[in-house]
């Protein structure tokens, strides 16, 4: 039986760690800063780790789901240090790609695999296994832990070499902002001429407009005005933002639909909104629901 080492149990971490305590087959073995959901995880049959360190010197793979790149860099650092040679790491965070590529080499130079397999959807595709993986890596390691990443994910994508995970997960959610931003002017643009938002959406959905950021963000979110705590935030959309803003410049590639995207989501953090789900964004735009 595989030893699986988990880091890592927040909105997302949570839910994709319980699908592989209760799909895998394999003993996972959790760590978090926070007791309450590792104890939620042991009652389902995970094992408790008290650090970093007793994961890492306990498991053949170990999953990391942290907050950015800071985390992933520290966190990473620590679990290289304490694995032997053979094992594996999948990231599972968003993280920059610099960092990604630094830390698979740190890996390598001690016979560690890295592989950068960041997630997209949401906390509800978490809790369903259905979530989308794109990964970085070697091609026979990926194949080698694809069924471990089928316990929480339903469209795993090989990207390349590693950080193509990152490359690929920060420009599908720079796409996804702009997106957003399109929906929330067009939104606000109709109710103030007259037409009721919600039957804008159902119209554009029969169009060329249509999309997923439609019918989840606009639809599920936006539309009914309900931006919770405890989604995937401003703050952290604003990061990955970052990201692949950061990306651009180093190709030296403008982006000015994304600049606009960086000022709402930036807005709506000094507005207050940080905490709340991202597409809080439509309260930047039409100012009147401030």
């Amino acid at each position: 039986i595989m030893q699986i080492g988990f880091i890592g149990v927040g909105v997302m971490g949570e839910p994709m760690c319980r699908n592989l305590v209760t799909k895998s087959g394999h003993l996972v073995r959790v760590f978090d800063a926070n007791p309450e959901p590792v104890a939620r995880l042991v009652e389902l049959g995970a094992a408790p780790a008290d650090s970093v360190a007793t994961v890492a010197t306990s498991s053949d793979v170990v999953f990391l789901s942290l907050p950015g790149g800071p985390e992933v860099q520290a966190v990473g650092t620590e679990v290289i240090s304490e694995l032997t040679s053979g094992t594996t790491i999948i990231d599972t965070s968003t993280s920059p790609v610099d960092v990604t590529r630094e830390l698979s080499t740190q890996a390598a130079a001690r016979g560690i695999t890295w592989l950068d397999a960041p997630i997209a959807r949401t906390r509800a595709a978490a809790e369903a296994g259905t979530l989308a993986v794109m990964i970085g890596g070697p091609q026979d390691a990926v194949k080698d832990i694809r069924p471990l990443i089928g316990c929480y994910a339903t469209d795993i994508s090989y990207c390349g070499e590693v950080g193509c995970g990152q490359i690929a997960k920060v420009m599908n959610n720079m796409v996804l902002f702009q997106n957003v931003v399109a929906l929330g002017e067009a939104m606000t643009i109709a109710k103030r001429a007259g037409m009721e938002p919600g039957r804008l959406l159902e119209v554009i959905a029969t169009g060329s407009g249509d999309s997923f950021a439609l019918h989840n963000h606009a639809t599920k979110a936006m539309l009914p005005g309900d931006f919770p705590l405890r989604a995937f935030s401003t703050d952290y959309a604003r990061k990955d933002l970052s990201y692949a803003l950061a990306l651009a410049a180093t190709g030296e590639v403008e982006t000015p639909g994304a600049d606009v995207a960086k000022t709402l989501l930036d807005a709506a953090s000094e507005a207050g909104l940080g905490e709340e789900y991202w597409p809080t964004i439509l309260n930047i735009i039409d100012h009147e629901l401030g």
